[in-house]
């Protein structure tokens, strides 16, 4: 959608796509998904194309959603039907879904948050517990992992959120390696995130 900041999109796409350059191991298949074929504009300026309309065209599997933050997270882009009815239809089968910023204010909408530990940008730690007085928002942390959740202050460290992720899935020497490619000094025990044990 239109409003969407840079970082949040790139940085996980970024780490993402960067696994086709990994011999060891099943690289992901990354796409971008909006609800219009038409090039959409990032807050910062840059035009993208998506690849899918997820209110047209049929989707390859998603097993990682990852919802970034957009200008109208906190507003809007939250009354809006049929993002947020997409969003609940790929939760129930991804294997993760992943927040960046302001789009945790998109998972607690669709209820996905309830019963789950989560976080978002800072500063709108305050308005996210207003807004769904019973989530288990936590501070002081720059992501966490509950279960299929994972949400993330956003900004830069939307890279790290990504190559924990990647570290989860496929180790720690290929999320160094992965970390390494794009000059990133990466080391999970540096990073202030709480994982929730099942």
């Amino acid at each position: 959608m239109d409003g969407i900041f840079n970082t949040e999109l790139t940085a996980p796409f970024d780490i993402f796509k960067h696994t086709v350059f990994r011999d060891s191991i099943k690289p992901m298949n990354v796409f971008t998904i909006a609800n219009t074929d038409d090039p959409i504009m990032t807050f910062e300026g840059i035009r993208i194309l998506p690849d899918y309309n997820y209110t047209l065209d049929k989707l390859p599997k998603i097993d990682i959603l990852v919802v970034p933050s957009a200008e109208h997270h906190l507003d809007t882009d939250l009354d809006d039907e049929a993002m947020i009815a997409f969003v609940k239809r790929v939760a129930k089968d991804a294997q993760f879904i992943t927040s960046h910023c302001d789009g945790a204010f998109v998972l607690a909408k669709a209820g996905l948050l309830d019963d789950t530990v989560s976080t978002t940008f800072p500063s709108d730690i305050d308005t996210m517990r207003e807004r769904f007085p019973n989530l288990y928002i936590r501070k002081e942390v720059l992501f966490v992992h509950d279960g299929k959740y994972i949400t993330s202050a956003g900004g830069a460290t939307s890279f790290e959120a990504a190559l924990y992720l990647c570290e989860f899935l496929y180790g720690k020497e290929i999320a160094q390696s992965l970390a390494s490619g794009l000059v990133i000094d990466w080391d999970l025990e540096e990073v202030p995130h709480i994982v929730i044990e099942e």
